[in-house]
């Protein structure tokens, strides 16, 4: 009965949506007056979702309506049936399986209705399709067709919908790679030939490392056209908007920000609720409930002289591409930790899986918990793994703690809140800024981690601090543009349902969110409030 009503609920829901999508479609059509000679500008969005409107798919829909009715042409890049294997198509349990294009056509239809739409399709490329046929994985990311390095472009896409890094050379994983570069090459011919007709002043893609939008963007780049890049941002129902990579979410910092005391409290409060768990990430909320150190553990942490926290990322997440700078991977980064536990018996590391490795129908192929236990790390008596499922708070892990260690993972920069020294193993956005130790080789990490681990004290310089609050508070209130007064939650997590509101609410002068878009876009001014 429960999932009867459930599907009833959901289907309301789809049908209020839809007449909304309707509604504001005419309006917004008939509000927006652009000039006959102005260029236009391109969304992109193949990536964020399949059927139902998801955060990003709210995002880009949002901010090209807001385009129009500032009286910028937009013309959106739609896919019909345009790849063999799309990247969430792929997803859905089945890899070799063709993708379901007929919702998602459909609710593409429905997304962009309000202005011009191009629709390509998918073509196969006979030579390419040669060259690929006897190629092993590890050859196919050195594919360069036409000029275009197919292979790396396609890598990030594959190793997210595998959920996994290290790939295998199974003919599963090849036959899903050609495809992928096939489908990337036609998505790049036939984007090409768009911008030549069209000839934009910027492209708006989704993220820019999934396979589709990163052809895409690398096309428009090559003719010079400015990309921009969207994501979730840090804030309920806000997105963060870029030139750069948006899933390395490059955050300008002006020497001369500081804080007010207004803007003090309003940090010390969010991080009030942080530390409690009481927070959500791309309409996700991990720890429904956070639980204290348990008695047992206390005890038998009190049997060591120090604890050390290690916090891991998820492997197969596009934020990794960015933070293998110093390691090769996180794996490689968890040996040198493994290394130094071996080393200093008198030291309890406490290793926690991150929550998101878990996440139903997201599950990791390549776990922390699964290298933990090939590597035989909990054998080592003073290690403790803790899963992705357990609500242990790591903040009350990281009051006990000397020092922590983490890869790139955003409680790296809530620990130098807490007064905590943090040795850092991977690029973060918040290594952007001294705000952690981040030593600049494998080396230099084991080195220091030898140093913290044998020191009486360690020492967390005050600028540490002081960038830590500028730069989160910047990357708080100023860098994710709100959506909130469009946007509601959905019972499905990550997905979103419009709020009832007049297309006048969408016009620049009227949301500052939006106003930071258009302004962003059209005038290359930062994309901040």
């Amino acid at each position: 009965m429960t999932q009867f009503l459930n599907r009833i609920q959901r289907g309301l829901l789809r049908l209020r949506l839809q007449w909304r999508l309707f509604k504001l479609n005419r309006q917004v059509a008939v509000h927006s007056k652009s000039s006959s000679d102005a260029r236009p500008v391109v969304f992109f969005n193949a990536s964020a979702r399949l059927q139902g409107l998801n955060l990003n798919a709210a995002f880009s829909m949002l901010a090209a309506w807001g385009m129009q009715l500032a009286g910028v042409p937009v013309i959106h890049f739609a896919c019909r049936r345009g790849m063999s294997h799309c990247v969430l198509g792929a997803g859905l349990g089945n890899p070799t399986a063709p993708p379901p294009c007929r919702g998602c056509v459909a609710d593409t239809r429905r997304f962009t209705a309000s202005a011009s739409t191009e629709w390509f399709n998918y073509h196969a490329d006979l030579e390419l399709q040669a060259k690929l046929k006897s190629l092993s994985v590890d050859e196919m990311k050195d594919v360069v067709h036409h000029g275009r390095p197919l292979g790396d472009l396609v890598l990030p896409s594959l190793r997210w919908i595998l959920r996994r890094h290290h790939l295998g050379d199974g003919e599963p994983t090849r036959y899903l790679y050609r495809e992928f570069i096939l489908s990337a090459h036609s998505v790049a011919q036939e984007f090409n030939v768009f911008l030549s007709r069209n000839e934009p002043s910027a492209v708006v893609v989704f993220n820019g490392l999934q396979y589709p939008e990163a052809a895409a963007r690398w096309v428009a780049q090559q003719r010079g056209i400015r990309v921009i890049t969207h994501e979730v941002g840090f804030q309920p129902f806000s997105a963060f908007f870029t030139v750069g990579h948006a899933t390395a979410y490059p955050i300008h910092l002006p020497n001369e920000f500081e804080l007010s005391d207004a803007q003090n409290e309003r940090l010390d409060a969010y991080l009030s609720q942080r530390f409690q768990g009481e927070f959500t990430m791309a309409g996700i909320r991990f720890w429904p409930e956070m639980r204290g150190l348990e008695e047992s553990f206390l005890e038998h942490a009190a049997q060591f002289k120090q604890i050390v926290p290690v916090f891991t990322n998820v492997i197969f997440d596009t934020s990794q591409l960015h933070a293998n700078t110093v390691f090769t991977d996180m794996f490689a980064w968890l040996e040198t930790v493994t290394e130094a536990a071996a080393a200093h018996p008198e030291t309890l590391f406490v290793i926690r899986a991150h929550p998101d490795e878990m996440r139903k129908g997201k599950e990791s192929q390549e776990s922390v918990e699964g290298w933990v236990r090939v590597h035989g790390v909990e054998d080592l008596q003073n290690v403790t793994f803790v899963d992705p499922t357990t609500p242990l708070s790591s903040y009350e892990l990281i009051q006990q703690a000397k020092f922590v260690m983490v890869y790139n993972s955003s409680i790296g920069l809530e620990a130098t809140f807490l007064g905590i020294p943090v040795l850092c193993g991977g690029k973060a956005r918040y290594t952007q800024y001294p705000t952690v130790f981040f030593p600049a080789s494998p080396d230099e990490y084991a080195r220091r981690a030898e140093e913290f681990l044998a020191a009486e004290k360690i020492e967390v310089p005050d600028e540490f601090l002081r960038n830590a609050r500028r730069f989160l508070y910047y990357q708080l209130y100023k860098v994710s543009l709100p959506f909130e007064r469009y946007l509601e939650e959905h019972p499905s997590p990550g997905y979103v349902q419009l709020k009832q509101f007049s297309w006048k609410e969408l016009l620049p002068e009227q949301s500052a969110g939006m106003r930071a878009v258009v302004n962003g876009i059209v005038e290359g001014d930062e994309f901040i409030l």
